[in-house]
Formats: structure tokens, C-alpha cells, sequence
């Protein structure tokens, strides 16, 4: 997992009236949880773009009073009209304690199906895992080469290794639909064993009549 280091400092005075002002002044206050108590802390709101504005995930090391802090964000408040950055909640890496995040899920290939004329939808696109910091993948992949028109990947189609996947199984993360557009996904060698079946047994009657 790609990891980035986060200055930051410590907060003195917790409260409605002492965020905005931190807000104000281009900082974003922060508190990190799953230690011995809650660590509250403040940064600059520019030093959080590479990891609030990416699908990726990444560990954050949040350097504080001269100790390091590993961590990845939980949850990110935004303002609900200027998409500002209100809050951001962390959770600490423990080693051998396992934590909750969301990870991306890279689609590899292309579909057979939109191949052959069909629209892909995309549904999930980030899985909720449960691991121990060294298992924390950075993306889930899996190969939709071959997924045709009609058929999906759920959650149980995925192969976790070293995590657990919090979602429903049946949940579904993409899935491709029919259009005008769409072609005949029949496999040659389905239509050849379809056509030769009858005259096989064609062939057999023939005989018994002789």
C-alpha cells in the first residue's frame, strides 16, 4: 500500500467554534481513532488532496509532536454545497488488529459482451474489507474478459486473499444489459454442436430403418 506522510498539529481546544476558525485559516481538523484514546489534530487542507481526491487508498503517517502515526481515512465530511473539506476521521494501523475501509475495484479486460454491443453498468464500485494492516490491498482486480451480455459479477465471484469482504455476496459490482445494438453472443461451437446434433440423429435412424 503507497503511503504519504501528513504534517500536522496538535489541537488544543475541540469544538463547533474552534473548527471553523482552523477551516478558516485553510486547515482541516481531524481525529484519529483505534488507539489507547481519541487523537484530534489539525493539517492544511492542501496537503490532503492527493488522498481525498482519488480512488486509491493510501497509508498515511501522520507526524505529530515528533511521533508517526499510521493510519488510512474511515470517513471524509464534505460541506453539502462547496464540496469543502469539513472533518476527515482516520483510523489507526495496529499491527495484528484488523480494521474496515473501502478499496477500489479495478475492472480488468473488456467485456465480451460490450464487445458485442451491450452496456456495461457499473454498480459497486469500491468493496468494504476487513484485514490486519499487512493484508490492506491497495485495489481489488478482477477480469471481466469474458463476461457477456446478461450476466454480472457479485461479490461472491471475487477471490479475497488475506481479507475478508464485508458486502453482501450477492451484491452486484457490474453487470452487462442488452441494447439496440447488440449482436448474436453465441459461441461458434455452440451453434456447430446445436446443428450436428439432429443429423446425428438422423444418421442413427437411418440405420435402424435399413
Amino acid at each position: 500500500m503507497n503511503s504519504v506522510a501528513i504534517t500536522a498539529q496538535k489541537r488544543e481546544q475541540l469544538g463547533t467554534k474552534y473548527s471553523k476558525e482552523l477551516r478558516r485559516d485553510g486547515n482541516v481538523p481531524c481525529v484519529v481513532y483505534g488507539g489507547e484514546s481519541p487523537v484530534h489534530f489539525f493539517a492544511p487542507a492542501a496537503d490532503f488532496r492527493k488522498v481525498i481526491y482519488t480512488p486509491n487508498v493510501y497509508k498515511i503517517n501522520v507526524e505529530l509532536d515528533g511521533n508517526t502515526i499510521p493510519c488510512v481515512i474511515q470517513d471524509i465530511q464534505f460541506h453539502p454545497v462547496s464540496d469543502e473539506v469539513l472533518h476527515i476521521d482516520f483510523i489507526q494501523l495496529v499491527d495484528g488488529k484488523p480494521v474496515t475501509i473501502d478499496v477500489p475495484v479495478r475492472l480488468l479486460g473488456s467485456a465480451r459482451g460490450v464487445r458485442n454491443g451491450g452496456k456495461m453498468k457499473r454498480v459497486l464500485r469500491k468493496l468494504k474489507i476487513k484485514a490486519t494492516p499487512d493484508n490492506l490491498p491497495d485495489s481489488i482486480e478482477h477480469d471481466i474478459t469474458n463476461l457477456r451480455i446478461g450476466q454480472s459479477v457479485r461479490v461472491s465471484d471475487i477471490t479475497a486473499e488475506g481479507f475478508e469482504i464485508v458486502n453482501s455476496p450477492s451484491a452486484v459490482l457490474v453487470s452487462i444489459k442488452t441494447s439496440r445494438l447488440a449482436v448474436d453472443d453465441t459461441d461458434e461451437e455452440e451453434e456447430t454442436d446445436g446443428a450436428e446434433a439432429p443429423a446425428a440423429e438422423g444418421a442413427e435412424e437411418s440405420k435402424s430403418e435399413n
